[in-house]
């Protein structure tokens, strides 16, 4: 028995090795465009954030300074104010878009004639262009002529117009509500699909004991809808750290830098300032905390499926 292992190992070694090489040569292709699409623009934007490239000033070269624009970032006060926005803005958008998408999905999973119209209908703001969105929003609470201000002073909530987009704090509200109104529906797409995998016998069953809505929402729908959820956090957190367009549209990030997330930053210096080398080590920031946020939310994932498991 043990000739024949032997054997069987010296008959199969080159044929493994052979398929070994097929399965390279066949994914040799994937594996280069993900180089040349992904990890090359990375390294590359990791190789700029080590030196001062600053295209105002082209005969200084690119002299390296290693660390030095990230020391810089860290006593950049521009920077953290930035940080701290991004971060506002994700904590508002995400917990109501999360709360607003599970009501969503609840009412579009419950049976009845027009759902796949409303379905649909649900997914329209998702379909819609953020630039189409991010003007119309801006429409809607401008000054003089926008409708949330008309609706406000004709209910008597206001006695005159209030400068939305002017206000350090309330330019917020246009920009979050922008968002979720948005990105809700797609919340609600990942929510409804995790809502179709709970088995209706535990509602039976939950019924006939005699719980109510509420008790089946806590003890039945949310336990159940966890992967789904968690899934749902982390496309849309990773997405709302990253936005760039809404605001850049909606208020350009004013007024002043009131409402500029990182990413308009990372733009502003990288582009507008010509500042290649400050602004890399800004997008090394910005990759590194996505990164990170993405690594916690998988483990997060992955010990809630383990224990679903067990």
């Amino acid at each position: 028995m043990i000739g024949y292992r032997k054997s069987g190992n010296r008959k199969g070694g080159p044929r493994r090795d052979r398929e070994a090489l097929l399965a390279w040569c066949l994914a040799a292709p994937a594996l280069a465009l993900i180089f040349a699409v992904a990890l090359f623009p990375a390294l590359w934007t990791l190789w700029e954030s080590l030196h001062v490239h600053d295209l105002r000033m082209p005969w200084r070269g690119r002299p390296f300074v290693g660390l030095g624009n990230y020391l810089e970032l860290a006593t950049d006060r521009r920077f953290w104010q930035a940080m701290l926005h991004t971060a506002g803005f994700v904590a508002a958008s995400v917990t109501l878009e999360m709360i607003l998408g599970l009501a969503l999905a609840l009412a579009l999973h419950r049976p009845h004639r027009l759902r796949g119209l409303l379905r649909t209908t649900a997914l329209l703001p998702w379909a819609i262009p953020t630039v189409v969105t991010a003007l119309v929003w801006r429409f809607i609470f401008e000054e003089q002529a926008g409708i949330a201000n008309a609706l406000m002073v004709n209910l008597g909530l206001i006695d005159r117009p209030l400068t939305w987009l002017a206000d350090p704090v309330a330019a917020w509200i246009p920009v979050v509500l922008a968002d979720v109104w948005k990105t809700t529906p797609f919340v609600a797409v990942l929510l409804l699909a995790g809502l179709q995998t709970v088995d209706e016998t535990l509602y039976e069953a939950a019924r006939i004991d005699g719980a109510g809505w509420w008790q089946q929402l806590i003890h039945i729908t949310l336990p159940s809808l966890k992967p789904a959820i968690l899934v749902a956090l982390i496309f849309r957190t990773l997405d709302a750290f990253r936005v760039f367009d809404l605001i850049y549209v909606l208020t350009g990030g004013g007024p002043g830098t009131a409402t500029e997330p990182i990413a308009l930053y990372s733009f502003s210096a990288l582009l507008q300032n010509l500042r290649f080398g400050y602004g890399s080590a800004m997008g090394v920031v910005v990759f590194a905390t996505s990164m990170f946020l993405a690594i916690l939310y998988i483990r997060r994932l992955g010990l809630k499926s383990e224990g679903r498991g067990r």
